[in-house]
Order: C-alpha cells, then sequence, then structure tokens
C-alpha cells in the first residue's frame, strides 16, 4: 500500500473509531503498518476512566429525603419549596453530567472507548431523571464498551436506571410487567420475528424481582420472583433472569442482530449483508468478544472501499465533539452544547424513546442541516446564535402537564474559542487550500471545491469554509 492510499485509510479509521484525527498524526501513524494502528486503538486503558461528575452519596440522601416527603399526606410550604429544589438540583447535575461526557469525548486520548460507549449509549437507549442512575449506566457501557457482550448485557439489565425506565420495579409474580423482557428481545439482542409473544411473556416472569433498593443499587428479591417452571425459546426449566439471556445468547440470531447494528454505526447505513453475515458468524465463535469483532471489522479491506468512505452523515454528538478536537476548542459557556444538542436532535442521556436515535438521513432536515452549516463559523470564529426556544427535556414535561412556561426564543453567544496555533502547528508547513480542504473532507473534492478554495490566501479562513460545507456533515 502506497504512502497516500494508507494516509486515506487511517483518516477514514479515525473518522469512523473515533472522532477524526489531526493531520501530523495521520503522517505518524502512516509509517505504521495498518494492524498496529489498529491495534493501538483497541488498546484498553488502564486508568479508570468513569465519569465521577455526580456525588452518589448527595444522590442517596436526596433520594432518602424524596422518599420521607412523599410518604407524607400533606407537605408544608416550606417541604414543597424542598422538594422542588432537589428536582432543580437533580436537573441541575443532570446537565453537568451530559456537559462533563461531552468534554471527556473531546479530550479523550482513547476514541475508540469513547465512540463504543456512544454506540451502546443509543443501542442501550435509557432516560432517568435520577442523574445518578444515568451515571451509572454511562460507566457500565463505557467499562464494557470493547469487552464482553454479555457482560455488557448482564450489567445494563441490572442497572437501576434500566429496571426503572422499562417498569422492571413492576415485575412480580403473578402480576409479570413485559416491558423489559419485550424490548430486551426487540430492541436489545435478536430482534423481532425471533421470538413469539409466549416467550416475552416467559421472559417477564424469569426476570421478575430484578429490582434496586432505597440506595438504587441492584437486589433480587426473591419474595416477588416466580420460581414455576416456564418455557422459553423451546427449552423448560426453572429460569431466572440470566438463564433467559443465556438462551438468547446461544440463538446465532443475537449476534446477526448486533453486528447489522454496529455495520450500519461504523460502516453503512445500508448494511452489506454477506459482510454483516461474515462478521455475525465470527462474534458468535468469538462468544461476543466486542474487541475482536471491531478488529476484524477494521482490518477488513471492504471497510476501506470507496463506498463506505464519506458516505455517513455525522450524529450531532460526532459532528459536535470532531469539530471540537480538530479545532482544540474551548467553550466558555458549555451550556450553549446543550442547546446545540437539543436544537440538532440528540440530547444525550434523553434519546426520544427505547428505540434510541433514528439515525442516518433522519438526521438531516432543511432546519438541522442550516444549523449545522453555521455552527463552524460561529464557534470557530465567535458569534451569536439565535436558538428557537426550543425546550429542554425537563421543559417538556412542564408543557405536556398543561403549566405556563416561560420558554422564550433565546440567542446565545457561543463565546467557544479555538487554538488556532495548536491547529496550524499541526500542519505540515508548506500545505496548500487544496490540500488543507482534502483533508478536512471525508467525500473526494469535487471541482466546485477545489475552484472555490484553490485561490484562497488563508487557511484559517479555508477551514471555517469547509467545516461550513454540506460535505463537512459526512465522514
Amino acid at each position: 500500500m502506497d504512502k497516500k492510499e494508507n494516509f486515506i485509510n487511517i483518516k477514514h479509521l479515525y473518522n469512523r473509531a473515533g472522532f477524526g484525527i489531526a493531520y501530523n498524526d495521520v503522517i505518524k501513524l502512516s509509517r505504521k503498518n495498518i494492524d498496529k494502528v489498529i491495534a493501538g486503538l483497541l488498546l484498553i486503558p488502564k486508568q479508570n476512566t468513569d465519569l465521577h461528575t455526580v456525588d452518589p452519596e448527595a444522590i442517596k440522601a436526596q433520594m432518602r429525603r424524596q422518599s420521607e416527603l412523599g410518604a407524607k399526606k400533606e407537605l408544608t410550604d416550606q417541604e414543597k419549596e424542598e422538594r422542588q429544589q432537589i428536582t432543580r438540583d437533580q436537573n441541575e447535575q443532570s446537565r453537568k453530567l451530559n456537559l462533563d461526557w461531552v468534554q471527556k469525548m473531546i479530550g479523550t486520548e482513547n476514541p475508540l472507548v469513547e465512540k463504543m460507549t456512544l454506540f451502546w449509549h443509543g443501542h442501550f437507549a435509557c432516560r432517568s431523571n435520577n442523574p445518578m442512575f444515568a451515571q451509572h449506566l454511562n460507566n457500565i457501557q463505557r467499562k464494557y464498551a470493547l469487552g464482553s457482550f454479555k457482560t455488557l448485557l448482564i450489567e445494563v439489565s441490572k442497572s437501576p436506571a434500566m429496571l426503572q425506565y422499562l417498569n422492571n420495579q413492576q415485575n412480580r409474580k403473578n402480576r409479570p410487567n413485559e416491558n423489559f423482557a419485550r424490548e430486551l428481545m426487540e430492541l436489545f439482542t435478536i430482534g423481532r420475528g425471533n421470538y413469539t409473544e409466549q416467550d416475552v411473556k416467559e421472559s417477564a416472569r424469569s426476570f421478575t424481582g430484578w429490582t434496586y433498593n432505597k440506595e438504587g443499587e441492584f437486589e433480587f428479591k426473591k419474595a416477588l420472583h416466580d420460581d414455576q417452571i416456564k418455557s422459553f425459546f423451546g427449552n423448560t426449566g426453572n429460569f431466572d433472569g440470566e438463564a433467559i439471556i443465556d438462551q438468547i445468547l446461544d440463538k446465532p440470531e443475537t449476534s446477526t442482530f448486533i453486528c447489522r447494528k454496529i455495520y450500519q454505526f461504523f460502516v453503512n447505513d445500508i448494511p452489506d449483508e454477506t459482510h454483516v453475515t461474515a462478521l455475525s458468524n465470527f462474534f458468535y465463535r468469538q462468544k461476543y468478544n466486542t474487541a475482536a469483532l471491531m478488529q476484524k471489522m477494521f482490518s477488513s479491506d471492504w471497510f476501506y472501499s470507496k463506498a463506505n468512505i464519506g458516505t455517513r452523515i455525522k450524529s450531532p454528538a460526532e459532528f459536535l465533539v470532531g469539530l471540537s478536537r480538530q479545532f482544540h476548542v474551548t467553550y466558555n459557556k458549555p451550556q450553549v452544547l446543550i442547546q446545540l444538542q437539543s436544537n440538532l436532535g440528540q440530547y444525550l442521556f434523553n434519546p426520544p424513546n427505547v428505540a434510541g436515535w433514528p439515525g442516518g438521513k433522519n438526521w438531516i432536515d432543511s432546519s438541522s442541516l442550516m444549523l449545522r452549516m453555521k455552527i463552524p463559523s460561529l464557534v470557530l470564529n465567535y458569534g451569536q446564535i439565535d436558538f428557537s426556544g426550543k425546550a429542554d427535556p425537563e421543559d417538556e414535561a412542564v408543557i405536556a402537564q398543561g403549566k405556563k412556561s416561560n420558554i422564550k426564543a433565546s440567542k446565545s453567544y457561543v463565546d467557544a474559542k479555538a487554538d488556532w496555533p495548536k491547529f496550524m502547528d499541526g500542519l505540515p508547513k508548506k500545505i496548500n487550500t487544496t490540500t488543507l480542504a482534502a483533508f478536512l473532507l471525508q467525500p473526494v473534492l469535487t471541482d466546485r471545491i477545489i475552484q472555490m478554495v484553490q485561490n484562497n490566501q488563508s487557511l484559517k479562513n479555508t477551514a471555517i469554509e469547509i467545516t461550513s460545507m454540506p460535505e463537512y456533515q459526512l465522514c
């Protein structure tokens, strides 16, 4: 492979396996064999990489107080205000958690770990008003991002965030709640058409008693568990939740379902079923080892085919994080990132439903495309942005209750600063504007773009111009 082809492949790899890469880093990595580059991406960090935004003890104290107030028949005005203040505090913690994760993605030295965490965040889509629960689930997805899918699945299934979101707290013997059992199969593992309604019922019975205590910790309550014989996937026994998960993973269709979603996220929205089948068979033989699967996918020739380069629409998170990493952006008022996420349609920790964000072409409409094209010039060159007044999820809840809201169209200064000297230092000394444009864009340069930038004397202006194009939305 010649240097030019290796350069293109490594740039593509880092755009898909991470959030982009600096020019000089591509040059350095281009001297290595691609397999060694992939192995470097797959390295699991030895240090703890958890988010520690939320103090669990403080939230547990609030939960105990909420429980005390909830048990009272009538509350004084002071107690009502106290309850509202707890809710405000937790909402603020949830927003801070969101921003801390965005900053973690921007600054990470382990881009594939965070990219996989982002994938699992959408796959195991979950909303929780409790920031401790949300942080715990996010840390599970990061810890097992490249580990055993089985372990990840079990830990997610036991997380208070998911148990609460899919109502398994209400799932008990003689009164089974099927919500979690259904989504476990339909969305998290095997997919529609591979199970029956009876399988859902029997699975729900098996997960009875999976709950969490007042401290927000997983607890199996034997007294609430249905310990009678169940029949699932044609097998009969006194199954519990983990036995159900084992049987789901025994089905090759589960491997296919997961591999297809990973393919669509990392390779192409339109899956090549031949490639999916090859990955699925490998993943199944590897006993659901996610790191092994990603290595095989990134090592495949077809991953670097022209049909798979510059053809995926960046999610809002990929777009914002990638832009910020590329230009070393500092946000003096990080709250603007919340507004941007909301208006672009991917408010992290707040998926639209348990199916997650649709992705693909759903990321773009006339309104969001115009905003995407406007953001780079504002972020990289200072500026003011006029939001439509779209509500945060907390505000949406107020609207849904029919209460008056003070939501108004707002103007916000992005108040961000790109480190242009650092960006320029990462470029070859004699780079021209056309070469810079080709580096910043994943799609091949058209004659129109070449003509537009070749007479441009400023690399900075070229960078802002290129990142403001529709083509920059592709990776």
